[in-house]
């Protein structure tokens, strides 16, 4: 062999060394922080605040952003005008060089961050879609929804709402006009535009709430929601839909407890229902991410650390702390610190962690900075 041709040969793989080098394997600790989606409270951040930290420092996947703060009753949260907000997110993105997911729940209606009030176009709710019934009209609300996401750079939507109208009284999802319909048909044709509508602005639409909200009689928020009599099959219809047609990159889980299921646990915290049905049974490869784990459906029946423990082995690959019910500025750490442990004493298997960061990292390279 010609020694110039020996010589490229070495550099090449000289350089395939270097760039190895300069990629190292992410740790267990930067794995975890991957694995939350954090709120705060701030209409802008600087580097010595503890959010901008728990970004650069300890690796969090994202962030979620309100226009209220429930704790202290004032609107003094995230939002205030589409500028302040197009800048906070700016900030925020700039504290990683990996991919932030910048979350919202922006559904339209009742359940609106941005606010006309706030400067941001006028939203409807999904039950005003569903009751009008013309895709024309969803299609234009869902694009100037979608649009207005992408503009200010929020990258990940929990909307829309795929929840069947079962039980109308539903305190969180029927009388609050948050599904589209009784009837699962509806709820997919009109779910389906604000999904490629989101998609074709660049942003993700997380749908929910996994397996089904719709027949509750009480809000998760408050307490646990039993689902055991009112549950219906065709509340899975929506999923099934958007799964075998690859049209749903993440999924919100539901805080409800159906004893057919499992008869211990709510369904974010049960392997039968997140790892066994939506995986197995329902064919769903990607990001299964927690309703918020300060609700009292799980804050009042499971402490952190159990809640933290079950709902990973379970099959959740992302944990949201919205910081809205309760405020810990700490909540980072102790959440990394649970995993930690409990992947060193063996209660998590490792392999849980490094299966929610591949799949995290799949979706993010999805994702613009």
């Amino acid at each position: 062999m010609p020694r110039t041709v020996l010589i490229l040969i070495s550099f090449l793989i000289a350089s395939c060394t270097v760039v190895a080098e300069e990629q190292p394997e992410p740790t267990l600790e930067e794995m975890a922080g991957q694995m939350l989606i954090i709120g705060f409270r701030g209409m802008e951040v600087s580097e010595t605040d503890w959010i901008a930290q728990d970004i650069e420092k300890r690796n969090i996947g994202g962030v979620i952003l309100f226009d209220y703060d429930v704790p202290t009753s004032t609107p003094a949260r995230n939002i205030k005008s589409p500028k302040q907000l197009k800048a906070l997110i700016t900030q925020l993105k700039s504290y990683t060089d990996i991919p932030l997911i910048v979350s919202i729940d922006q559904e339209g209606g009742r359940v609106n961050r941005l606010k006309e009030r706030f400067g941001f176009p006028k939203t409807v709710s999904h039950q005003y879609l569903g009751n009008i019934d013309n895709t024309d009209s969803t299609r234009y609300f869902a694009t100037t929804m979608a649009k207005t996401l992408s503009d200010l750079g929020v990258n990940v939507n929990f909307a829309p709402v795929i929840d069947v109208n079962i039980n109308t009284d539903n305190p969180v999802i029927g009388k609050l006009e948050r599904s589209f319909s009784s009837k699962s048909a509806a709820v997919i044709r009109h779910a389906s535009i604000l999904i490629d509508e989101h998609r074709n602005n660049g942003v993700i639409a997380s749908v929910k709430h996994f397996p089904g909200h719709g027949s509750a009689w009480n809000d998760s928020h408050y307490g646990m929601a039993d689902v055991s009599e009112t549950w219906q099959e065709t509340e899975l219809d929506p999923y099934r839909y958007f799964i075998q047609n690859n049209k749903v990159e993440m999924i919100m889980s539901a805080h409800i407890f159906n004893e057919n299921w499992d008869t211990e646990h709510p369904a974010t915290l049960s392997k039968k229902v997140m790892t066994t049905m939506l995986r197995e049974e329902l064919g769903f490869t990607g990001v299964l991410v927690s309703d918020d784990m300060q609700m009292g459906a799980v804050a009042d029946y499971y402490g952190l650390e159990q809640a933290i423990v079950l709902a990973i082995n379970a099959g959740v690959d992302i944990l949201v702390f919205a910081n809205n019910s309760v405020y810990d500025t700490e909540i980072t750490s102790k959440a990394i610190d649970i995993i930690l442990k409990n992947v060193e004493n063996g209660t998590i298997p490792q392999s849980r962690i490094e299966e929610a960061y591949e799949r995290i990292i799949k979706l993010k390279k999805t994702l613009s900075l």
